[in-house]
């Protein structure tokens, strides 16, 4: 038998071996696989070829497989029993059985506030599946959604291709916390006040203006930063042990200021437009019935508890 490259092997030529053997005769697995008899008999020619063997001999008006056909037809019929399995698998999706890993590219907001509803969901409804929630540079979102090292992100509206779907998830607005024991707690709450203070700056990136600053410089105004760090749960303690304030999302503020009673909330006192959260995914995704699934269960979550990420 000659030693078979199986990536120059075609693979149908064992659907063909497997109905002659069933069916005994060269017309009756030509009519099984609706093809011609004369296709049916060049698809033989091959494998006798590959095998260097007959692999089934004239008998009266039948094919009688040969020893080598008899030796190899189970491993044959367990292959293409695996493939079909895995096509099948491929159209359908079973969260209770499935076993599988997805990736979620999100704000550390969005991990505190989405996550544990999300966690609570897919524990009851898909306990085998792992979620890795990890952090992206807004520039490596596209390519790590093409390249499928990530399935999912989060993010603020962002320019995309047209391989990159989305859909809005809500908006959020910005907020301001402050210590109860600020000396700003009692004064009346205004821009000029928002400005006497130094503030935290959060963000991923070494430099450049938040949000909010950019809304400020608009009006020919700015504040003075004192800190700039890359997540909120740090850029909380701090503000629980200074003076400085802290621009974040309401949703967030929310659960902290319900869990640290030390911490006060304000309305950012200049006009902003809320943001705009988005859920993208790479469009090859709306064909991956696990993927479908998963991002329901996001969007539904994020429905049912209002979470927002920033």
């Amino acid at each position: 038998m000659q030693n078979m490259n199986l990536s120059r092997v075609d693979l149908n030529l064992f659907v063909v071996f497997d109905a002659i053997y069933r069916e005994g005769n060269l017309t009756r697995a030509s009519e099984q696989l609706h093809l011609s008899q004369p296709a049916v008999s060049h698809a033989l020619a091959r494998l006798r070829e590959r095998f260097d063997d007959p692999l089934f001999e004239r008998s009266g008006k039948g094919m009688t497989p040969t020893p080598l056909a008899k030796a190899i037809v189970g491993r044959v019929r367990a292959a293409l029993h695996d493939l079909q399995s895995t096509l099948s698998e491929g159209l359908a999706f079973d969260p209770e059985q499935a076993n599988r890993v997805f990736t979620l590219a999100a704000r550390d907001v969005m991990e505190a506030t989405a996550l544990p509803m999300l966690m609570a969901r897919l524990q009851q409804r898909a306990p085998n599946i792992q979620l890795r929630s990890v952090r992206l540079a807004r520039r490596d979102m596209v390519s790590a959604l093409s390249s499928g090292h990530i399935d999912f992100a989060v993010d603020v509206l962002l320019p995309v291709g047209s391989d990159i779907e989305h859909q809005t998830m809500g908006e959020e607005q910005l907020v301001v916390i402050l210590r109860r024991e600020h000396t700003l707690v009692n004064e009346p709450w205004q821009l000029s006040t928002y400005l006497s203070a130094r503030h935290v700056l959060v963000s991923s990136r070494t430099d450049g203006p938040g949000v909010e600053d950019f809304a400020l410089s608009r009006s020919g105004k700015a504040r003075q930063i004192a800190l700039r760090c890359q997540n909120y749960h740090a850029a909380v303690q701090v503000v629980r042990q200074t003076d400085l304030l802290l621009t974040l999302p309401r949703t967030f503020a929310e659960q902290l200021s319900a869990m640290q009673s030390d911490l006060v909330i304000r309305e950012l006192p200049l006009p902003i437009a809320p943001l705009e959260m988005h859920l993208y995914w790479h469009h090859k995704s709306s064909r991956d019935p696990a993927l479908i699934w998963l991002k329901e269960q996001v969007l539904e979550v994020l429905r049912l508890g209002d979470h927002r990420a920033g």
